[in-house]
């Protein structure tokens, strides 16, 4: 059996995290910055717990669908691709993006050297060959299909039925992998999750894998896209091309330290994919790898789909959601959170304004909100905004507080590692809960007139509650900086003490409906 390479020891732990690159056809839409979004918190949490973290994301736009969107609008492709491209990596500032690099596939230079470097290697591992070639192929996929794999004549993706073409063109010998990769994915080795698309994955190497086209003649391309070493009349396929981007980004192929600090020393290397495109990263980028005897990723996390009004959001079908002007509407942090908190783990989540507005003033404007201001006043009202310090004893009424706000580290971790973000925002809500609950159950302003009246072990008990509620409150700020930074960010100032005092209370939180009407 072939075996990926062994992957040395990296200390400090290292991660790297990538998304799909999207075809530039159209500007970005909401489906893809869920991924974003997904990846972008991933890479935040580890930075946040100690790892070395690089970020990736990028276009692909060496894609006949590229070509076609731009004569039909009349225009030259790299002016098309240039203008799309800008979009999708301007979505940096709205939705509050970290990552550390974007790559073009077009423009970018380290990126053909890799690809070609990529190919020769499988060639020279005996796994590309040439042949005549008859099939259905689906533009939106940019891949071939069996009459077997359509719904009723149709691409079950794109609902289109596929074009008939044939030509000859370059192979993979992907069937020579088919062993490998069962033993790899069924043992974890290259963990997909969740277990649903783990599960079609098996199904789909147990059916049977045959061997994929991986160029198109220059002529049927348009000329668009990288041409094949060796064959100028050829150029590579751009699954190949695009699923190239993950080690080209770092180097592969100009000997760029990079490449053996991201991809061979990583103690991760973690993909973010929807699942529409779960064949093309746990099935042939992994034997694409394989064939050129280099590491493979860890982990694919694979998101389901947003819709509207029951259908798919995408490009293609122009049922699209602009993200940039949603975040205009509504800001990025009640964008973010609705991407978190309300869509599955498992299972496609109906996107409406409604909801994201229900959700935002719901959870910021009254929850979180709600609570850090309570608890700042209540510290001016009774302590004149000082803190109680280290010397005030938990108090009788704080138990679950506190020991929501030990654990809540350690769920989050858990839900992430998981790759269950709604699972992970739960956790971090339970904290606001229970302060709540603290508030409600200890009473505060009850205390405190005790403690007028003189009674001093009410006043040490309230020393104790908002010590707590306070620590609650930072906690919270500290837990929310991977999810929603700009929120956290408010948090956390309005409870950082300056010379010895809290600021004074203030609305956090404006009601994005509000906004709205």
């Amino acid at each position: 059996m072939t075996t990926p390479p062994t992957v040395p020891s990296a200390t400090p732990r290292t991660t790297y995290v990538t998304t799909t690159i999207p075809y530039v056809n159209a500007r970005p839409h909401l489906g893809f910055a869920l991924e974003l979004v997904q990846a972008d918190v991933l890479a935040r949490h580890r930075r946040h717990r100690g790892d070395q973290v690089r970020f990736l994301s990028g276009t692909d736009e060496n894609s006949l669908k590229n070509v076609l969107a731009a004569e039909a609008e009349g225009v030259p492709v790299q002016d098309l691709v240039d203008r799309n491209a800008e979009a999708f990596a301007a979505l940096r500032g709205p939705l509050a993006l970290s990552f550390d690099d974007f790559i073009r596939t077009s423009r970018d230079p380290r990126h053909r050297v890799g690809v070609e470097r990529l190919w020769r290697r499988c060639a020279a591992s005996g796994d590309l060959y040439r042949k005549h070639y008859e099939g259905l192929y689906c533009v939106g996929c940019e891949q071939f299909y069996t009459p077997a794999e359509l719904v009723d004549g149709r691409c079950a993706e794109h609902g289109t039925e596929p074009r008939l073409v044939a030509e000859e063109n370059w192979f993979f010998r992907l069937s020579r992998y088919a062993d490998d990769l069962r033993e790899l994915i069924s043992s974890g080795r290259l963990r997909v999750e969740p277990a649903v698309r783990r599960n079609e994955v098996l199904a789909l190497i147990d059916s049977g894998l045959h061997d994929f086209s991986v160029s198109r003649s220059h002529t049927r391309a348009h000329g668009w896209g990288i041409p094949v070493p060796d064959d100028p009349d050829q150029v590579v396929y751009v699954w190949w091309d695009a699923l190239g981007n993950y080690v080209t980004s770092l180097g592969y192929g100009t000997d760029d330290p990079a490449y053996d600090q991201w991809w061979t020393g990583s103690t991760r290397r973690t993909h973010l994919v929807g699942k529409g495109v779960v064949r093309f990263h746990a099935v042939y980028w992994p034997a694409m790898l394989l064939s050129a005897g280099l590491p493979l990723p860890t982990d694919i996390l694979v998101h389901d789909y947003l819709t509207v009004d029951g259908r798919k959001i995408s490009k293609s079908s122009g049922t699209t959601v602009d993200p940039a002007e949603l975040v205009a509407e509504f800001g990025t942090d009640a964008v973010r959170w609705w991407l978190l908190r309300d869509v599955p783990r498992v299972g496609d989540a109906d996107f409406t304004r409604e909801r994201l507005v229900a959700r935002a003033d719901a959870d910021f404007a009254g929850g979180l909100g709600n609570l850090v201001n309570r608890v700042v006043s209540m510290v001016h009202r009774f302590r004149e905004g000082r803190v109680p310090g280290r010397g005030a004893v938990a108090a009788e009424g704080t138990e679950r507080l506190l020991t929501a706000c030990r654990e809540v580290s350690g769920h989050v971790d858990d839900a992430l590692a998981d790759f269950d973000f709604r699972r992970a925002t739960g956790a971090v809500w339970r904290v606001v809960e229970e302060a709540d609950r603290c508030v409600d159950a200890t009473r505060p302003w009850e205390l405190a007139k005790a403690e007028r009246a003189g009674d001093r072990a009410a006043g040490e008990r309230l020393d104790g509650v908002l010590a707590a509620l306070v620590g609650a409150c930072r906690t919270l700020a500290d837990q929310l900086g991977p999810l929603v930074p700009e929120s956290a960010a408010r948090v956390a100032a309005q409870c950082a003490e300056v010379d010895g005092r809290l600021p004074v209370a203030r609305p956090l939180f404006a009601r994005v409906g509000d906004v709205e009407g």
